[in-house]
C-alpha cells in the first residue's frame, strides 16, 4: 500500500484505510489463507462487487458514501465521511438531541427496508454524524431480503448496541427510532412482533 495511506481500522474481514491525498476511503477485503486461493478469490470478488452494489442501492436513497468504480477485485474505495461516530459521540448530547438522532435514524432505516436492503450490522458504530445529519457505512455484511425475519435482526442488532452502549437512555431511544421507522411504513408492526420471537430464541441459546 502507498504511503498516504493511513490505516484507520482493521476487521477480520477487511483492512480500512484513509487515502490523505484524495480524501477517499479504502476497503481492502483481507485474503483467507486457509481458503484454496482460487476459491478465495472469488468470493472476495463476489463480497466485493456485492457490496458496491448495495452501497450505490443505498446511497441513492439515505446518507451513505457512493463508491467509485471497480478497479480492483478485493478494493472498494468511497468518498471520506467526515463526522464523529455515533458510537463515541452519542451519549455526550442532551437527551431531547439524542431523541433526534434517533428519529433520523428511523426514517433512514425504514427506507432501506422498504427497499429490500438489509444493513446486517446495524449498530451506532456503523453511523458517522455530519452537520446534523446520519451517514450510515459498511454494508460489508449487507444483503437484500425482502423477510420479516432478516429485517427484525437488522432492528434487533440495533437494539442491542443501544442497550449496551448507549445504556442510560436506550429504552427511550428505541421508543423514538420505533416511532419514526413506523411512520410510513406498513411493514414495521410485522417487524416488530418479529423481533420479540428472535430475542426468545436468543435467550434459548444462551
Amino acid at each position: 500500500m502507498k504511503s498516504n495511506l493511513k490505516l484507520i481500522q482493521q476487521g477480520a474481514e477487511a483492512k480500512i484505510f484513509l487515502d490523505e491525498k484524495s480524501n477517499l476511503i479504502v476497503k481492502d477485503r483481507i485474503p483467507k489463507l486457509y481458503r484454496i486461493q482460487e476459491l478465495d478469490k472469488k468470493i472476495i470478488k463476489q463480497r466485493t462487487k456485492a457490496e458496491k452494489k448495495l452501497l450505490e442501492k443505498a446511497s441513492k436513497i439515505i446518507n451513505a458514501p457512493d463508491p467509485l468504480p471497480l478497479r480492483k477485485i478485493n478494493i472498494i474505495k468511497m468518498p471520506y465521511i467526515d463526522g464523529k461516530k455515533l458510537s463515541e459521540y452519542l451519549n455526550d448530547f442532551n437527551l431531547e438531541k439524542q431523541k433526534q438522532i434517533m428519529k433520523k435514524i428511523g426514517e433512514s432505516v425504514a427506507k432501506l427496508h422498504k427497499e429490500d436492503i438489509i444493513h446486517g450490522d446495524l449498530t451506532t458504530s456503523n453511523m458517522i454524524l455530519k452537520d446534523d445529519e446520519i451517514f450510515f457505512i459498511d454494508f460489508g455484511l449487507g444483503y437484500i431480503s425482502k423477510k420479516v425475519e432478516d429485517k427484525a435482526v437488522d432492528l434487533h442488532l440495533l437494539k442491542q448496541a443501544l442497550e449496551a452502549k448507549h445504556f442510560v437512555h436506550w429504552k427511550i431511544l428505541f421508543e423514538e427510532f420505533q416511532k419514526a421507522y413506523s411512520k410510513d411504513y406498513s411493514e414495521s408492526k410485522q417487524i416488530f412482533e418479529r423481533i420479540t420471537a428472535v430475542e426468545r430464541r436468543g435467550r434459548y441459546r444462551h
